[in-house]
């Protein structure tokens, strides 16, 4: 049996190599023979990318964070992507509100990310409580 040509990116150092490899391909006379070949190693590269920039996220509101700057969105752009008001967003940002599962679901398939990397807990900003004086 023959074994395969690419598998999954698992190092640093296989990602740099597979990007090498992509380059090479795409800047070459080669590129439209080779084009099956240019979207695996896309697709293997893209993949390694978001597991990594999910792994390095401490907590979902950090990640969404991330992914507004990555993507150049706005406090409205999300608004707008989840359907849901602006307050409503700035209150997830602030963390005064939790993510809800739908919510969850339409952020991670919109970034094409894992619902698993939205669902951790993290902790939410506690309400300045008013003391008598």
């Amino acid at each position: 049996m023959e074994s395969l040509q690419y598998t999954l990116i698992k190092s640093q150092e296989q990602y740099y190599r597979y990007c090498n490899i992509l380059e090479e391909i795409v800047f070459s006379d080669q590129s439209e023979e080779r084009q099956d070949e240019v979207e695996l190693l896309t697709l293997l590269i893209e993949h390694y990318d978001a597991q990594q920039r999910e792994s390095r996220s401490d907590d979902p509101v950090t990640l969404i964070k991330a992914l507004m700057q990555e993507h150049g969105l706005s406090q409205n752009d999300l608004a707008a992507i989840v359907n849901r008001s602006k307050g409503y967003v700035s209150e997830i940002l602030n963390r005064k509100k939790a993510l809800s599962k739908e919510v969850i679901r339409i952020l991670a398939a919109h970034f094409k990310i894992s619902q698993e990397a939205l669902n951790k807990p993290y902790e939410l900003a506690m309400e300045e409580q008013a003391f008598p004086g």
